[in-house]
């Protein structure tokens, strides 16, 4: 006993960050329902009617029953999180998923997995017939070819989803009337230096901070960092006071920006049933080689790296 809760403690030092990607992406609404709850009716309702507004179930292909998950009885269940880049800097197609995470919670550990994934990554886009990168299944099939082909590459079921689009992400970002970022290193991207260290940015040059990526010596890598950064920023905001104040904002921007296949019900099991796994999140990285094919970069990812992942998905969902 003592042993775990030293490794408890241990886990939730280590990742302070990760623990508020997922309270974000599933977070930023689970949070306001959190503080809504018995303030008043009227928050109450509009929370309600923007969990409404961002549900849309998706159709997948086969095997459905064997992906259903009983979250009134707690069962583990995993979840893919999407950033998507519908509606960013003027695009009006569908996009691709810029950002792409698989998250496992387990309420019987009290313990959840938060692994980002390569977008880059070189795979069967399953529905299409094709072998390409992981995020052009969003472009060619949606939420469902996403969660269908995240599913086949890590051999686990994936059972929801939750997309936002970086449109989102800027909007939110003013919402919450901007946010506090720690720049590791100067850099200048789309006509906009950002020098070294904390500085607070607005909407648009959040947006712009989370999308370098070729002068950071980590690649995609180091952007998804700062795409955490971001999403922590805003979670810190939405949290806060101000964020309370200013709850209609969040709340249209949410119901405009966000979409998910759990319910207004769903997400307040989860809050109730599920919280103590939230309070325990571990973090991985699953990464990849680099490798240029017909002229195209690709991420390769070893046959022992895939299973290392896998092993570690499939056994916080037992």
């Amino acid at each position: 006993m003592a042993e775990r809760k030293k490794r408890k403690r241990q886990g939730v030092k280590k990742t302070s960050t990760s623990k508020k990607v997922l309270l974000t992406l599933l977070g930023i609404l689970l949070a306001i329902v959190l503080v809504v709850v018995g303030v008043g009716a009227k928050m109450y309702h509009d929370v309600k009617n923007t969990a409404d507004d961002t549900y849309e179930s998706v159709k997948r292909k086969s095997g459905t029953e064997a992906r259903q998950v009983k979250l009134s009885e707690q069962e583990p269940f995993s979840i893919l999180l999407l950033g998507v880049d519908t509606g960013a800097l003027g695009r009006t197609e569908q996009g691709r998923s810029d950002t792409m995470m698989v998250a496992t919670v387990n309420p019987s550990n009290d313990e959840s997995l938060l692994v980002s994934l390569p977008r880059d990554t070189y795979t069967e886009i399953v529905g299409h017939n094709t072998q390409d990168k992981m995020n052009h299944a969003y472009a060619f099939g949606g939420a469902a070819m996403s969660m269908d082909t995240v599913e086949k590459l890590l051999d686990i079921p994936i059972n929801h989803y939750i997309t936002i689009n970086m449109q989102g992400i800027e909007s939110l970002v003013d919402a919450v009337g901007g946010i506090e970022v720690n720049n590791p290193f100067e850099f200048t991207f789309d006509g906009t230096t950002f020098p070294k260290g904390r500085q607070d940015l607005d909407g648009n040059l959040a947006l712009k901070y989370s999308r370098m990526r070729h002068e950071d010596p980590n690649g995609d890598y180091g952007r998804q960092e700062r795409q955490r950064q971001i999403i922590t920023g805003i979670a810190k905001k939405v949290l806060s006071t101000q964020g309370l104040t200013n709850y209609q904002s969040i709340l249209t921007t949410m119901g405009e920006n966000v979409k998910t296949d759990l319910s207004f019900d769903d997400m307040r099991t989860l809050m109730g049933d599920y919280r103590g796994a939230f309070g325990h999140i571990k973090s991985d990285q699953m990464k990849g080689e680099g490798f240029m094919q017909d002229g195209v970069s690709y991420q390769r990812i070893d046959p022992t790296e895939l299973k290392r992942v896998q092993d570690e998905l499939k056994n916080q969902l037992k």
